[in-house]
């Protein structure tokens, strides 16, 4: 049995069990509800191999009406280089993160390159929105949109922060190991891509 369809169904019972909870006044209802969200925990743990009560922590606040978290990428460019950033397990990825609530997508790309690479950037056009369970390794139990946006270097230097250990602007046959489960090979492939094919380029999704 395929496991992304386990992941699925089992985030779709719980979002159902979630719904259910949020709006039925029934106790026995209630009941119901709880034992459903209890199953699709236990799908999850026995498809990531982790205990149940873990999978149940990380959903701890994902309460009411279900809806995917935003994560969202930098493709940022100082000519024909693109911007990477070193994370404490060495390895590479576009910088980015989940998107605040305070937050638009343009700030939030802007934000989350300040912190990590210490850069200002001018935020460009929507290059891909991309289902992170379908275009990067590993299954998440929540379901996770990538936004990537295309940035041009302002400027500014790579500074010690919390969160990243380096920085650099690589061409496309230089780039170096890459986290794949936050940035893939074929996201990176996708970033030079969208720059050859410049105004022809349209954004992709899902």
């Amino acid at each position: 049995m395929n496991k992304l369809n386990i992941v699925d169904w089992a985030k779709e019972l719980h979002a159902l069990a979630e719904t259910g909870l949020f709006f039925t006044k029934d106790v026995f209802d209630k009941e119901r509800f709880e034992r459903i969200k209890q199953i699709s925990f236990e799908m999850l743990a026995q498809v990531a191999e982790e205990p149940v009560d873990k999978i149940a922590e990380l959903y701890l606040e994902e309460k009411g009406y279900q809806t995917p978290k935003v994560d969202t990428r930098a493709i940022v460019w100082r000519g024909d280089k693109l911007l990477l950033v070193q994370e404490n397990d060495g390895l590479w990825v576009l910088p980015g993160g989940w998107m605040d609530v305070t937050q638009t997508i343009s700030s939030n790309i802007r934000k989350e390159v300040f912190e990590e690479a210490g850069m200002e950037v001018e935020v460009g056009r929507l290059v891909a929105i991309h289902d992170r369970n379908i275009h990067n390794p590993g299954l998440n139990p929540f379901t996770i949109l990538k936004i990537f946006v295309e940035c041009q270097y302002v400027s500014g230097m790579f500074r010690p922060n919390s969160e990243t250990v380096a920085s650099g602007f690589f061409a496309e046959d230089e780039i170096p190991p890459l986290m794949e489960r936050k940035t893939s090979t074929e996201q990176v492939r996708l970033a030079f891509e969208a720059k050859k094919q410049g105004e022809k380029w349209q954004p992709i999704f899902d």
